[in-house]
């Protein structure tokens, strides 16, 4: 952590609103997308961020100077993110879907865009977003912030509060599962297009 975020996070404990509000100013953005990788509604991604930092207010005096503050912040959001996740879909508030931008991360790209290739395309993401949705959470999470988030296996471990060697499992778990879904329908589009 560099000596200005240090000396903010002091400040911050003691009580400086002002310097809160840095921190809050300069991590909003990255939680915020974090948070809606993980709910897809950007409502309750600012909820979820939003109960992020007060967790993160009322737990400052236990932050480690020694740990990264993004990372500390980071996993503060993610359990806010699925805390609210589970909270909406308990109440049945939120149908449980991936954010809509994920289309483009999806779709296969193709110098040929003939009807049925788009088709076979949007079949296909419909059918990948279905599966990321039907992974269990911790694997949910973990796909979604290696590969759509570009976060490391030591910041997944630290967002899904376990080890390395968890968040590896648990990404190479949803990575099996999404191939074995997947599959069929990446052989079909494979044979009728040749």
């Amino acid at each position: 952590m560099d000596s200005a975020e240090l000396e903010r996070v002091r400040r911050a404990r003691n009580g400086d609103q002002e310097a809160f509000r840095g921190i809050v100013e300069s991590h909003s953005r990255p939680l915020f997308r974090a948070a809606y990788r993980v709910l897809g509604d950007a409502g309750a991604a600012e909820d979820a961020v939003q109960e992020a930092f007060l967790r993160a207010w009322r737990a400052l005096s236990r932050f480690d100077e020694k740990a990264e503050l993004s990372t500390w912040l980071y996993r503060i959001a993610i359990n806010a993110a699925v805390d609210v996740r589970r909270e909406r879909k308990r109440h049945g508030s939120m149908d449980a879907q991936l954010p809509e931008d994920l289309d483009g991360q999806l779709a296969a790209k193709s110098d040929e865009p003939d009807a049925h290739r788009h088709a076979v395309s949007r079949d296909a993401v419909r059918r990948a977003r279905e599966a990321i949705d039907g992974l269990p959470e911790a694997e949910r999470v973990a796909i979604l912030l290696r590969h759509f988030e570009g976060r490391s296996i030591a910041e997944i471990a630290a967002a899904l509060g376990g080890g390395e060697s968890a968040a590896k499992q648990a990404v190479f778990r949803a990575v099996r599962k999404l191939r074995a879904v997947l599959a069929p329908h990446v052989e079909m589009s494979r044979g009728e297009t040749v």
